[in-house]
């Protein structure tokens, strides 16, 4: 199974991804940040590199899938035909959309610590020009997803109280 967590940078993705991965233990987590350095080490964030390695880890992640290996895509996958490509070769697949206002984003990513290999400061870049999702680049909220969560509202905790549910029924 894979699970896809999105929402634009400074949501909560990461943190989410990792309480979850303390859980569930034998999953796998595909970090965007982590791929982008390995695969563009000088990255553009131009839409044609973002096409690519979106694709790259929709693939990676259909392939563990296959090999009985549980997923977790730790990814903003800005563009909704991303997330619907992982949803057609994967069969057990859930999209899990954190929503947060992107003042409470901003204020979160000048804070974190532990970047898990994501750009520092992504938000001010934004401000000169990058192509940042939900400032200077599109981030398209998904139709359908499995779980919505606002982030600014709901603890780590809840949130992955309410993943297990989707897992759970996944499983069954």
């Amino acid at each position: 199974m894979a699970i896809w967590i999105t929402g634009l940078p400074g949501s909560g993705k990461s943190t989410v991804a990792e309480v979850l991965k303390n859980v569930y233990p034998e999953f796998i987590i595909l970090r965007m940040d982590e791929l982008r350095k390995v695969v563009t080490p000088e990255p553009t964030y131009s839409d044609s590199e973002r096409e690519i390695l979106y694709r790259a880890i929709v693939f990676i992640a259909w392939m563990l899938t296959e090999l009985g290996h549980n997923v977790i895509i730790d990814a903003t996958g800005n563009m909704r035909r991303w997330r619907d490509l992982a949803r057609q070769l994967i069969p057990r697949y859930a999209e899990i959309y954190l929503k947060c206002p992107i003042q409470i984003c901003k204020e979160r990513e000048q804070k974190r610590i532990d970047t898990h290999k994501a750009p520092r400061d992504i938000y001010q870049k934004g401000a000169a020009g990058w192509p940042v999702p939900g400032l200077t680049a599109p981030y398209e909220e998904p139709l359908n997803p499995e779980m919505i969560v606002d982030t600014e509202k709901t603890s780590v905790d809840e949130i992955v109280e309410t993943i297990q549910k989707v897992i759970g029924k996944m499983k069954n």
